[in-house]
């Protein structure tokens, strides 16, 4: 399958509220439309994760954070564009999204994804993408498509045909937290 036919399918399932096995530019993520609640549901169902586990969000542009978060701390745009390996940063003031997406606190994690695969699909999806390692909760990430346990395949509603023998990133992303005066803390390194 081309790249391309992969992309417009992986829309299309997005648009019908379907979840998706893709890959992120870490490692093979489970996700679905971030504004979507009942669609955001089914993946904290398939990967038996409590809601108090948040999740992250996926964009394609640092330019539509204004549109998901409040206030975006002008820090946050230097250290995304200056970031050598993918960065989360987790954001106070979400708005826009899936309620059961938004930790109690009010933040939210999100990446601007620079993938061929992943950075397309939310750009002509138009929307936030939710991303969560592909396993079962409490289990290992899976490195590789082939270590993806065949529960969390069955369970997903499209499983993206493309780059399952390319090695993606062995690690998940840097993942830190920015307050509205600047100060940040690495909460994953």
């Amino acid at each position: 399958m081309s790249l391309e036919t992969e992309i417009v399918k992986s829309v299309e399932f997005l648009q019908k509220g379907k979840i998706l096995l893709y890959p992120t530019d870490t490692i093979w993520g489970v996700g679905c439309d971030a504004t979507n609640s009942k669609a955001v549901q089914k993946i904290f169902k398939l990967k038996g994760r409590m809601e108090s586990k948040s999740m992250i969000l996926l964009l394609d542009s640092p330019d539509k954070l204004t549109d998901y978060v409040k206030e975006v701390p002008p820090i946050a745009y230097e250290l995304i564009e200056h970031a050598q390996s993918p960065l989360t940063i987790v954001y106070y003031g979400a708005k826009k999204m899936a309620k059961n997406l938004i930790s109690n606190d009010g933040s939210i994690a999100i990446r601007v994804v620079k993938g061929e695969y992943c950075n397309e699909v939310i750009k002509r999806f138009g929307k936030p993408i939710v991303s969560t390692s592909a396993n079962i909760s409490g289990q290992p990430s899976p490195k590789h498509f082939d270590d993806i346990s065949e529960e969390v395949k069955s369970k997903v509603d499209h499983v993206v045909e493309i780059f399952h023998d390319k090695i993606r990133s062995l690690k998940p992303s840097t993942i830190i937290r920015i307050e509205q005066n600047g100060n940040f803390e690495v909460l994953r390194s």
